[in-house]
């Protein structure tokens, strides 16, 4: 099957893109391609309008600005599994980005395009809200600044209006130790996840004085387990801590039957998958 007919608009700066987004029919906005391509061949999306940003410049790269990552929402999820910047500040999306889809879609796929499609069952989703992360969503009307917990808003639906461009992703650095891990299972390289777990704990004198938990693949959308997280503020690491934080967390995700696996086996695979994840993070951040 092809696409539907589009016009295609090629901008060379970000005032020109929202100038497009503005005043186009029906447009979309093309970073990486890898989701908004394949929907488009299956008519699941029709754009009038399709408004390639990759040219525009300054709209990739990490780097950190004092206590924060600054991701820019064209770098690649390749670019992001090699950097030092990366390995060396913020090891819950290190361990993320070699897990996204495979190497082909890793070479071209980007953070933001990959935010703004909302798929439940999307990496850096769950990834960024056990980092607390936010993005910057801009259009001719300004910039404004947007949590993930608040961006993603249910399956294949975000707060990004039609005349907006995702540009950056924030995620804060606290000077605590800091640990991470996801944890992701998948029938083989490049399915959809099965169960995703991101997990984030930032250490002080020994104890965990706030923990991200969020949960991929099992709800409509990236599901954030605040309860388990609450449960695990001022706890001393321990296998009795992580099996009730693992415990809540199965409770807050509401997964399906499907041919990958019943909602039970999943709910299972989410328990054990948070505990496995805590243990992992508490270690990294010990060494840290």
């Amino acid at each position: 099957m092809l696409p539907a007919r589009f016009e295609y608009h090629r901008p060379g700066s970000l005032d020109e893109a929202y100038g497009l987004l503005g005043s186009l029919e029906d447009p979309k906005v093309l970073a990486g391609g890898q989701s908004m391509i394949p929907v488009m061949k299956l008519r699941f999306a029709a754009p009038a309008n399709l408004v390639d940003i990759n040219r525009i410049a300054g709209l990739d790269g990490v780097r950190v600005d004092g206590a924060t990552l600054r991701i820019g929402a064209l770098t690649r999820h390749n670019a992001l599994a090699g950097s030092e910047v990366l390995e060396t500040n913020q090891p819950l999306l290190s361990s993320t980005a070699p897990q996204i889809a495979d190497p082909i879609v890793r070479n071209l796929g980007t953070v933001g395009g990959s935010l703004a499609h909302a798929d439940p069952a999307g990496d850096w989703g769950s990834a960024m809200l056990a980092a607390g992360a936010s993005v910057v969503l801009g259009s001719a009307r300004g910039e404004r600044t947007v949590s993930v917990s608040e961006f993603l808003v249910d399956i294949f639906t975000t707060t990004l209006e039609p005349d907006e461009i995702l540009t950056e992703v924030q995620v804060p650095l606290p000077e605590k130790k800091l640990g991470g891990a996801y944890l992701k299972l998948e029938r083989k390289i490049g399915d959809f996840a099965t169960v995703g777990v991101a997990v984030q704990v930032e250490m002080s004198n020994g104890t965990i004085d706030r923990a991200g938990i969020a949960l991929t693949g099992v709800g409509s959308k990236n599901i954030e387990a605040t309860q388990a997280e609450q449960a695990l503020a001022g706890a001393s690491p321990s296998d009795d801590a992580y099996a009730e934080a693992g415990r809540l967390a199965a409770a807050a995700c509401d997964p399906v039957s499907d041919v990958r696996g019943s909602a039970e086996y999943k709910r299972h695979i989410v328990e054990v998958y948070v505990q496995r994840g805590l243990a992992r993070a508490v270690e990294s951040a010990r060494a840290a």
